[in-house]
């Protein structure tokens, strides 16, 4: 099976972002790919809400060793025994493609990281936060450095990021 990986800033997030990251696991679930994300609340929480009301399979990548910061919506928990940071690297790693859904910092570190390690990246600008300034940062709008390891793609609607997503993987 597809696993996509959702990356998005945990936390208290605005109820746009709410609906984006609801849609996103709902449109993941329904063209019949495994969600994964890192597991806990903001993002994370509203595309794994998203994807089992449409009867998708979550996998929540977590960060130590207990289940405290889990939502509610993971069919399959990996507690990972690592930090936020570290477990981000799992999460891209584990996944054929992730979708930028919004972002703080630690949303940047799982693109850079995505992008060290040449997984496909799709970036859902009108998500805001991170997702909405990439393209004014990156390098020629499509690349994180000149080296053009792998080009980033951007979406302006959940569909078109699935799409794009489904269109990297590598068959």
């Amino acid at each position: 099976m597809i696993r996509i990986g959702v990356i998005g800033q945990s936390g208290d997030i605005s109820a746009e972002l709410q609906q984006l990251a609801q849609e996103m696991g709902r449109e993941i679930a329904l063209r019949g790919a495994i969600l994964l994300t890192g597991g806990t609340n903001g993002v994370m929480e509203c595309a794994s809400k998203g994807a089992k009301e449409a009867n998708g399979l979550v996998v929540g990548i977590l960060p130590g060793d207990t289940m405290d910061r889990a939502n509610k919506y993971i069919d399959i928990p990996i507690n990972t025994g690592l930090s936020f940071d570290y477990r981000s690297l799992i999460l891209v790693h584990s996944s054929d493609a992730l979708i930028m859904v919004g972002g703080g910092n630690g949303t940047l570190g799982e693109l850079s990281a995505a992008y060290l390690n040449l997984k496909p990246v799709v970036i859902l600008e009108p998500s805001g936060g991170w997702a909405k300034k990439v393209r004014t940062i990156a390098y020629e709008e499509e690349y994180l450095d000149e080296r053009k390891s792998i080009k980033l793609d951007y979406a302006q609607t959940v569909k078109e990021a699935l799409d794009l997503a489904l269109s990297r993987i590598k068959k």
